[in-house]
């Protein structure tokens, strides 16, 4: 079944997932360290969305082996920021065996 769901589907529901997390989240009573993790996140998970929109709607090979490896890094960048964030509690052990199953998934298929 997930074979038939685009990346750009996919890197939707991922930014979804993680949005409905961290929206939970009381900046109130965050620091400034866990506010400042928190928009890193929410920026990175826009950079993954550009990256695999670029990646499906580039012209050249050359130009989606490009976008492939851009994302690639930035999934892995924010992968290590959300398992950091666990650290402050933001996301539970299921939340994060989901995520990263699901942006080694991506991962995969951004060849």
């Amino acid at each position: 079944m997930a074979d038939t769901i685009s990346l750009q589907q996919q890197i939707r529901d991922i930014a979804s997932h993680i949005g409905v997390i961290l929206s939970a989240q009381d900046v109130d009573i965050l620091t400034h360290e866990e506010r400042a993790l928190l928009a890193t996140i929410k920026r990175q998970v826009a950079d993954d969305r550009l990256d695999v929109r670029d990646y499906d709607y580039a012209d050249t090979r050359a130009e989606q082996l490009r976008h492939a490896t851009a994302g690639k890094k930035n999934l892995d960048t924010v992968l290590k920021n959300i398992l950091k964030a666990s650290e402050y509690n933001m996301f539970g052990p299921v939340d994060i065996a989901q995520l990263s199953a699901q942006i080694e998934d991506v991962k995969e298929k951004l060849a």
